[in-house]
């Protein structure tokens, strides 16, 4: 395994010993023991999401939780046999790319629990957490094309274009886009949205460039959905005198100015859901699975008060009107009245 696949222990010594062809049974007589497998932390997005849920469960639970992390297909595999050979209790992956190794790997270990977010695994002992991500992009793109129109605001053109770049195509950032564009249609039928993947996560110059390029056709603002490579997209925005969107956590004070607002989506809390449902039931089965949703607080579009510092009146008048059109959106989504759609695989009853 290369060196860039290394398990950072926070407060854990492995046993010497281990239990080979089964894993080692769940003991409440000792510490819970946890192995969270990641993305490199410092993404300011999914990856620091997750971690932030896995302190709030060590200081909760008292868990000890090491820390597998790697941008590196190649390992990700390996991660999860590590983690189940190692004895941990539960081996907890954030995010989707870890799927088809959880799947592969838990029936041949039935006394670890192992968990995912971000996509839904078959295995008795699997606990999966998905998010609306639809919903809280439906949110993020109703806002961005009334924001396209809003030509107070400096290098807004009288164009509605608006612009969206992922990182890696996968299905979750598919339901990601689905939702921004049906959101951003909801408000004009005739917005044109472009949209661009990057192909990675930790590219950064690549979402620069990426960005840079749709401000040049038009766009005056940009989702971000990419993990580090977000942060080129929200640096193209300050530099270009642009707009942009943040993704997964509260980036508007990256660039600040220059981000309109951010669509959370919360990892971390998924990642605490899991260990919390580990700690408490010490054994998984039936396959449990969360679904977490606007309803459940499993996204959401942050208050944008960090434009607002920078804004004179009339500016600070029109984001007072997308923050009121959100909120009548939101109510909608709760009451059915709006139904967002998902790209295949995703949704509350999906399976």
């Amino acid at each position: 395994m290369k060196k860039a696949f290394a398990i950072l222990f926070a407060c854990l010594v492995l046993f010497a010993s281990c239990s080979k062809g089964g894993g080692k049974a769940p003991e409440t007589s000792e510490k819970f023991k946890v192995l969270l497998i990641s993305g490199l932390e410092g993404d300011k997005s999914f990856a620091d999401s997750a971690m932030i849920g896995a302190k709030k469960a060590i200081a909760d639970f008292g868990v000890e939780i090491s820390y597998s992390q790697s941008g590196d297909p190649a390992e990700f595999e390996n991660q999860v046999i590590t983690g189940a050979e190692e004895g941990f209790d539960l081996v907890v992956c954030a995010a989707s790319q870890w799927l088809e190794f959880i799947e592969k790997h838990a029936p041949n270990y039935p006394n670890v629990m192992f968990g995912i977010t971000d996509t839904n695994a078959k295995g008795d002992n699997v606990c999966s957490v998905t998010f609306a991500q639809n919903q809280g992009s439906f949110l993020a793109g109703a806002a961005a094309a009334m924001f396209t129109e809003m030509t107070e605001f400096s290098n807004v053109n009288q164009d509605p274009i608006i612009g969206w770049v992922g990182g890696v195509d996968i299905p979750a950032l598919r339901d990601f886009f689905l939702g921004y564009t049906e959101g951003a249609r909801y408000i004009n039928p005739n917005v044109k949205i472009l949209q661009s993947f990057a192909g990675s996560w930790y590219d950064p110059l690549k979402g620069k460039e990426l960005t840079a390029a749709m401000y040049e056709q038009g766009a005056d603002i940009v989702m971000n959905v990419a993990s580090a490579t977000g942060n080129g997209i929200l640096e193209a925005a300050a530099e270009n005198k642009r707009y942009a969107i943040g993704v997964d956590m509260n980036q508007d004070g990256e660039q600040p100015g220059a981000i309109l607002t951010s669509m959370i989506k919360e990892n971390g809390q998924g990642i605490y859901y899991i260990i919390k449902k580990a700690v408490e039931d010490r054994r998984f089965t039936g396959n449990p699975r969360i679904y977490m949703d606007l309803e459940y607080g499993g996204v959401n579009l942050t208050d944008m008060s960090v434009i607002k510092s920078f804004c004179g009146d009339q500016q600070k008048a029109s984001i007072d009107r997308i923050l009121a059109k959100i909120d009548e959106i939101k109510k909608d989504i709760a009451s059915g009245k709006i139904v967002v759609s998902n790209y295949e695989g995703y949704g509350k009853n999906a399976n």
